[in-house]
């Protein structure tokens, strides 16, 4: 591992880390930190799994040419706020609060449109090869491509799908991973930040490549 191309990285990181440490919190909320929201775990897994397949799945379906497409374009550009209101204004009364299952389904649609667009848009160019290769070669090339590139694409969004959990945690009033940290960061759970960053601070290293620099 080229450790010389990646210390400046690591060097952030440690800083981070060290903050997180040293973090004071609010003096106002000094009580116990919140107790881990178990029930997220299941939710937050499917999400994930269905975020880290599904847009892989879609993008070697669909190719570079969807990178272009209007209509992923359109479900990608409303922020994370206008999903989470459209679910409390569509969810049946019924059915009662959105809940975890609400959640779920906010962040796939806010995310998920977004992730295809990415990995369309990283597939190279098919014309006039692979396609004069035939359709098994076309597929053949996007799938050796994204398989490459799943990896670093997973590392690179995983913060980004976590950014989106807070927003919708906070609409739909959802005791999830994202409030769990916030509320962490309130209580002066250093330990807790610390665990958070160290995650990040992995999924970096994860995301480097593993050529000599």
């Amino acid at each position: 591992m080229a450790l010389r191309g990646r210390l400046p990285g690591l060097l952030v990181w440690a800083a981070g880390l060290a903050l997180a440490l040293a973090l004071p919190g609010s003096v106002w909320k000094a009580g116990p930190a919140p107790a881990f929201p178990w029930a997220a775990l299941l939710p937050a897994g499917l999400a994930v799994t269905a975020l880290a397949l599904g847009a892989p799945v879609l993008a070697w379906a669909g190719g570079p040419g969807w990178s272009q497409r209007r209509s992923l374009a359109l479900l990608e550009a409303p922020p994370d706020l206008v999903w989470a209101a459209l679910t409390l204004a569509l969810w049946p009364a019924a059915w009662g609060p959105p809940g975890l299952g609400g959640w779920l389904m906010a962040l796939l649609a806010a995310a998920l449109p977004g992730e295809v667009r990415w990995l369309t848009q990283a597939l190279p160019g098919e014309r006039p090869f692979p396609q004069a290769w035939g359709q098994r070669a076309v597929l053949r090339a996007r799938r050796l491509v994204l398989v490459r590139l799943w990896g670093r694409w997973l590392a690179a969004r995983l913060p980004v799908w976590l950014t989106a959990t807070l927003v919708l945690e906070r609409v739909l009033g959802v005791p999830g991973l994202g409030l769990d940290w916030l509320a962490r960061v309130a209580s002066r759970d250093r330990r807790g930040l610390a665990l958070w960053v160290g995650v990040l601070a992995l999924l970096w290293l994860l995301a480097q490549p593993n050529e000599e620099v």
